[in-house]
């Protein structure tokens, strides 16, 4: 860390300001600098810049070539835990055991989420320091918090018949259809325009335009009956609609979520009062829209595609992703010739 023996402050239009220098020499010079710099209604990249304003700079700086989404999701991430807790300080008084305190904090949101908390205040200071802002970056060496697993299956046979047989009936749910039989990503499926659609040789095919990695915008074969089953439209507008004939929100897929189980545990026999479901519910507690890209992924090893193949049709960037779900379904697949065998209950 730097250590400064000079030190001068000053006022300017109401607001303090500090310059911190080795020598004598050095601080006249920055203190003549940063008063010329506000003077002309320059921004001064130093140590003293709150973070909260220079995480809009870097964020319009550093990020520029991400999709608008994924701009949109950090920047609503950084607000809300970044910018909220940490935000008011200068970048240059946020210690170690201020980063170690804040990512504490996050221990209760799922290990996924954390990690992305954790980039998002890694990548502020990292920048900071590649401008000389800071000397260190007081997050680089942070343990962050275990947080909750998300478990991620393949849907039941029973599962699949039933999600199957509210999507013949209900038109709504085929967003969940796609995301079955082509591995979409939940915002994947509802992004589809119809133009990307199309039928080369009599095959049709999907282009899966992934906003993730470069790895997840790509083409996938659709089963001819469920390209069949999908509205027509212009290319250019979303092929999935909500009943107000609008794309998706968050809140609507949400909505769209929880009336697809609403459905799916009246098809496997839940009783209803008052227009209410009344437990017990046969729908699993841990069913998810994800489990449906699972699923597809283990309908492919199945099939006998081999795991490069199928890294490409599910977009993953690493292929380990894709082996540990190969790897999964081998070891559900021996259990069950286990039980065929009588070797286990």
């Amino acid at each position: 860390m730097k250590t400064y023996i000079y030190k001068k402050s000053f006022t300017f239009e109401g607001q303090r300001h500090y310059v911190y220098a080795k020598t004598e020499e050095e601080l006249y010079r920055k203190l003549a600098e940063k008063k010329l710099a506000l003077e002309q209604n320059l921004v001064v990249y130093d140590s003293t810049m709150p973070l909260s304003q220079w995480a809009e700079t870097a964020l319009d700086t550093y990020k520029a070539d991400v999709s608008e989404k994924t701009f949109k999701d950090i920047q609503i991430r950084m607000n809300k835990h970044v910018l909220a807790e940490l935000g008011k300080f200068p970048i240059g008084k946020i210690k170690p055991v201020m980063c170690q305190n804040f990512i504490n904090g996050k221990k209760g949101f799922s290990q996924e989420y954390i990690n992305k908390i954790y980039q998002d205040l890694y990548f502020l200071f990292e920048k900071a320091k590649q401008n000389h802002m800071v000397s260190e970056n007081p997050a680089e060496f942070i343990v962050r918090p275990k947080g909750h697993t998300t478990h991620r299956r393949a849907i039941t046979a029973n599962e699949r018949a039933h999600l199957i047989k509210v999507c013949a009936d209900n038109s709504r749910f085929l967003p969940f259809l796609v995301m079955l039989r082509c591995g979409c990503r939940p915002a994947e499926a509802l992004a589809i325009k119809h133009g990307d659609i199309s039928v080369k040789e009599g095959i049709p095919y999907l282009h899966i335009r992934g906003t993730k990695t470069v790895n997840s915008d790509r083409t996938v074969p659709m089963p001819l009956d469920l390209f069949t089953s999908l509205p027509k439209g212009s290319p250019f507008e979303n092929v999935f609609l909500t009943v107000n004939g609008r794309p998706y929100t968050r809140s609507g897929y949400q909505s769209l979520v929880k009336a697809l189980k609403r459905a799916m545990n009246i098809s496997m026999g839940c009783r209803t009062h008052r227009n209410k479901l009344v437990p017990p519910f046969p729908l699993a507690e841990d069913f998810v829209p994800y489990c449906l890209r699972h699923t597809y992924c283990t309908d492919l090893q199945k099939a006998g595609v081999d795991v490069r193949t199928a890294q490409k049709l599910m977009g993953h960037a690493d292929i380990s992703t894709t082996a540990n779900i190969y790897t999964h379904q081998d070891e559900e697949l021996l259990k069950e010739a286990a039980k065929k065998l009588n070797i286990v209950n």
